[in-house]
């Protein structure tokens, strides 16, 4: 499987779900994996889990939403391991609700934490690559289908991955004769701490019910894994995906093949 010896990843939301499978996988595959996380408990287990089986990790407290907090965490990262490779853009929070339904302060915290912490954590990881000697370096997005088709009652949670997507593309050809890529992946419904707060918070009463229903939504009968979206985050940060570049990858059962 793809290396990444040498190399240090910056992991948003990396305490649990799917950037904790991404900073695991990365440390197994020789990262020096840095577990950022508002979450400082959740990214102190990932980051001693990594250490116990023989990786290089630490943690770095991340509030995305924070232009400073962003650029922080970079410079951190550089001063602990001397150099910047990878970010992996993962943190994100979701919102249940149409465009009636949606209150100005809930969209402004998903685009504070989805939009912006983005922008602010590649901002501050492009300076870096573009400070360092050779210049370089692999932004992975973690967009999502409600980015590429409409979901129903998720007005904010999908024009807030719309705008990853275009910020992924954006980078991309921006920086494309700088050594840095951007990528982005889509994945469809993930059976995470992110889908089960979602589950406890609006379906309280029918927890399973619509656990069922979630599954039976996907074509292929259930919904992902966050060990299936992490080899695709260890593949765009590769340097095997070197002709990669600006790309959507949608890993979702089916979902946006109907």
């Amino acid at each position: 499987m793809f290396r990444l010896d040498g190399k240090t990843a910056l992991i948003t939301g990396a305490g649990s779900g799917i950037g904790r499978e991404i900073a695991l996988l990365f440390a197994k595959q020789g990262a020096h994996v840095v577990v950022a996380d508002i979450n400082d408990e959740g990214a102190g287990s990932v980051a001693t889990e990594i250490t116990h089986n023989g990786g290089k990790g630490f943690v770095i407290h991340l509030d995305v939403s924070d232009v400073q907090s962003a650029t922080s965490a970079v410079a951190k990262a550089v001063e602990k391991t001397g150099q910047f490779d990878i970010l992996v853009n993962n943190a994100g929070i979701g919102l249940v609700g149409n465009l009636t339904e949606t209150e100005p302060a809930d969209f402004d915290r998903l685009m504070a934490v989805n939009v912006n912490g983005v922008y602010y954590c590649s901002q501050a990881a492009v300076n870096q690559m573009l400070s360092q000697n050779p210049k370089g370096g692999a932004i992975v997005n973690i967009a999502s289908v409600a980015g590429q088709v409409a979901v129903a009652r998720r007005f904010a949670y999908g024009t807030t991955k719309g705008a990853v997507i275009s910020m992924t593309q954006s980078v991309a050809m921006d920086y494309i004769d700088q050594g840095i890529r951007c990528n982005c992946i889509c994945p469809g419904t993930v059976e995470s701490p992110f889908v089960e707060a979602y589950l406890q918070k609006y379906h309280a009463g029918e927890v399973e019910k619509t656990r069922k229903e979630l599954h039976a939504r996907q074509p292929l009968g259930r919904m992902g894994r966050p060990d299936e979206i992490a080899p695709l985050a260890l593949y765009l940060a590769s340097d095997e995906a070197a002709y990669v570049t600006g790309s959507q990858m949608t890993i979702d059962g089916g979902l946006t093949a109907r």
